[in-house]
């Protein structure tokens, strides 16, 4: 019984259960808290494909273990189940398949929050610096046009020494 009650008293729980605010009381300990989680929330559809994709994989698993086990004891099932092994293998390709692109549609239908690497900020800062010196610098001459070219012939002469 000492035991215990050390164990409780280490713990933060009063001893003798009154409601005074001895020295080891606490403020109502909480049994739940919730954390923040590290990632976001996968959505919906992802979701359920992924585990759509989860129990299709088990059961192929599940299905070829049992098909390997029946082969090496030379069960009449070996034969039927090692087929089915690897109809589900293909069915599992698929629904992991699914889920990538069950993924990439809904990031391509609901927009992914992208921020541009500093590399990237920096090219543009020069695309931008780069146009606004063109507009300010001085127009260019005007261009002489190459033979055929804005003078109304149509077609151009092909060089051909006929036209």
């Amino acid at each position: 019984m000492k035991k215990y009650e050390e164990h409780r008293e280490e713990h933060g729980h009063r001893k003798g259960g009154g409601s005074g605010a001895g020295t080891g009381s606490t403020r109502g300990r909480v049994l739940w808290v919730d954390q923040p989680a590290g990632r976001r929330r996968m959505p919906d559809p992802v979701r359920n494909s992924a585990v759509r994709a989860v129990l299709i994989v088990a059961v192929t698993l599940t299905t070829a273990t049992i098909a390997f086990f029946l082969t090496v004891t030379g069960s009449w099932l070996a034969l039927p189940l090692s087929l089915g092994a690897i109809a589900a293998t293909i069915v599992a390709t698929w629904g992991v398949l699914d889920v990538m692109i069950t993924r990439q549609a809904w990031n391509q239908r609901h927009g992914v929050v992208s921020e541009p690497s500093s590399t990237a900020r920096d090219r543009r800062r020069e695309r931008r610096r780069a146009r606004r010196e063109a507009r300010s610098a001085p127009p260019l001459p005007p261009r002489i046009p190459v033979r055929g070219e804005a003078t109304g012939i149509w077609p151009p002469p092909t060089r051909t020494g006929r036209g």
